[in-house]
């Protein structure tokens, strides 16, 4: 199709049933994702209009559920694609180059002759585009390039994995055209950290880009990193009176690095002990047993961030079997232990550098005013700085929403669902 046949489709709702099954299906979300298509499909228009065969594509941000500080040290965690995501129209071609204009970065073009690493495109879209081509590219696969424009909602800083998403996308749109989709979403998710390791620079764990990439809950043990177990898990939170509430608590992470790598360094400093790389490695009971004899090897943090490692490994687990089980209660009892566990052991609500600036202590504790003290609320993500998560019943969504905008500002709290679908191509119904 053409991107006027595109806008055609959208005006008309006939791909109103994907618009439902990726972002929900009232009538006011619907209007909203049908005239975001069309502005997209409109600007790629201005951009790439004598293209004639369009095709379009999505890939969700993420949220951690469960297993807060776990992959690291290769263990298990638990989160949720949501439908919040990453939109794109696409012509391919065989010109050799990759041209992608990204709403609010510009357009990027890479040239596929050259797919080795640019140190001057770290921590850009670039290095992503690149990376991508190239790990395809190693991988026997031929991409001979495309155009594109594309758009996103899942705000950079959000704690919602932009990046990953991204990588998603690209990864997803180079499989199903070039690869007739052979490489799956657990090996796009693989594509997708190499490009960011290798090209654009940050060191990350798998978890973010497998979620985004599989969709729905997704349960990740870590044991082994170079093939880990992905279960993909259902539950649905609308159906039993939830809604899934993230609060941008909007504090600045700059400054924050030494919090960051302190954490995965003293967990590693309990497992060098028993002479191990990682947590995982070590044997719960040994660990515990050996306490009193470690306090003279470690810091007394890194025991409490090690009982968190050993407790929230075994949580992550125990939540998917609850959403299994469709055990409502039981799952928020372990989201609760999760997030005390967090706050009192891993100690990631705030920075030691900064003890006046507490944004998340503060989010979770007008969360409970406004919920509950027993309210599942948590901090979200790498913390220190950054975002808060609760699950909040149909009759407290408005007025908990309210109270998160009055304390943080306008638009902080977003109201998401759980996606079913990772990284997939858009058709008309």
């Amino acid at each position: 199709m053409d991107i006027r046949d595109w806008i055609n489709v959208f005006h008309t709702g006939r791909a109103d049933a994907t618009l439902a099954r990726l972002y929900g299906a009232d009538d006011e979300v619907l209007d909203t994702q049908r005239r975001r298509y069309i502005a997209a499909a409109e600007r790629f228009g201005e951009l790439f209009g004598e293209r004639s065969d369009v095709r379009a594509y999505s890939a969700p941000g993420r949220t951690e559920i469960g297993g807060n500080h776990t992959d690291h040290q290769r263990g298990c965690a638990l989160a949720a694609a949501v439908n919040l995501d990453v939109i794109s129209f696409v012509s391919f071609h065989d010109e050799g180059v990759i041209r992608l204009y990204s709403e609010g970065y510009g357009m990027t073009t890479i040239d596929l002759a050259d797919l080795s690493v640019h140190e001057g495109e770290k921590g850009s879209t670039a290095g992503i585009i690149r990376g991508v081509a190239a790990r395809f590219e190693q991988m026997g696969v031929k991409v001979g390039g495309f155009d594109a424009y594309a758009a996103s909602d899942v705000l950079g800083g959000s704690g919602l994995s932009s990046s990953a998403a991204f990588e998603t996308l690209v990864g997803t749109m180079i499989d199903l055209y070039y690869n007739n989709g052979d490489e799956g979403a657990v090996s796009i998710a693989k594509i997708g950290q190499y490009a960011e390791n290798a090209y654009f620079g940050k060191g990350s764990g798998l978890l973010d880009q497998t979620v985004c990439s599989v969709g729905g809950f997704v349960f990740i043990d870590f044991a082994d990193a170079e093939n880990p177990v992905v279960e993909q898990h259902s539950f649905d939170f609308e159906s039993a009176g939830y809604r899934l509430c993230i609060t941008d608590t909007k504090g600045s992470h700059s400054d924050l690095t030494d919090d960051y790598v302190a954490v995965p360094a003293e967990m590693r400093s309990v497992a060098a002990c028993f002479h191990k790389d990682v947590l995982h490695e070590v044997d719960e009971q040994a660990f515990y047993d050996a306490i009193p004899s470690l306090r003279s090897r470690c810091s007394d943090r890194a025991l409490l961030r090690a009982i968190h490692f050993f407790g929230e490994n075994r949580r992550a687990r125990e939540e998917a079997a609850a959403l299994d089980r469709g055990d409502l209660d039981e799952f928020f009892r372990l989201f609760c232990a999760s997030a005390h566990s967090s706050a009192n052991l891993l100690q990631n609500l705030y920075s030691t550098g900064k003890p006046t600036e507490q944004g998340i202590t503060l989010a979770i504790a007008v969360s409970k005013l406004v919920l509950g003290q027993g309210a599942p609320v948590r901090v979200h993500g790498g913390g220190f700085a950054g975002t808060v998560q609760a699950f909040v019943s149909f009759e407290k969504t408005e007025e908990y929403r309210r109270k998160m905008d009055a304390l943080f500002g306008e638009g902080s709290c977003y109201v998401l669902r759980i996606r079913p679908v990772g990284g997939c191509e858009i058709l008309p119904d």
